[in-house]
């Protein structure tokens, strides 16, 4: 498993993840909205952990930097 996560990349998705997962723990979304809220902000936590997301894969993306 290659990381293929940048540094900007995986911040971003730090930041995403928390406020999902806020929104879904806070009740500020209600119903499924919130099942899926909490759902997208661990895999985004998750993702960011491992440097890694398996949609990019076949979407041939790479946002780490190059080995020197």
């Amino acid at each position: 498993m290659e990381k293929n996560c940048g540094t900007i990349d995986r911040v971003v998705r730090i930041v995403v993840g928390i406020v999902l997962l806020y929104v879904a723990a806070t009740g500020m979304v209600q119903g499924i909205v919130m099942y899926i809220a909490g759902l997208l902000g661990l895999i985004m936590l998750a993702t960011a952990i491992l440097a890694y997301c398996p949609l990019y894969v076949p979407l041939k993306i790479n946002t780490a930097a190059k080995p020197k």
